[in-house]
């Protein structure tokens, strides 16, 4: 999913369920992490993809907060 549809998606969802994708995002970069560390991650650049993910989520939480 391109950037701009993804940050689209995210604003038409509610608090509730940006906050629930959040931690699903950090949990996941939690695994990718793990991952890396014991060589078995073969797409790294996952891990950037996936920490821009969580930063885009937080500002639009930021964003709904401050509405």
């Amino acid at each position: 999913m391109k950037t701009k549809e993804y940050v689209q998606d995210l604003k038409t969802k509610s608090v509730e369920e940006l906050n629930t994708e959040l931690v699903a995002a950090k949990k996941e970069l939690f695994n990718l992490r793990f991952q890396n560390a014991t060589n078995q991650l073969e797409n790294t650049s996952r891990i950037k993809e996936v920490r821009r993910n969580i930063a885009r989520i937080q500002s639009v939480i930021t964003e709904k907060a401050n509405a």
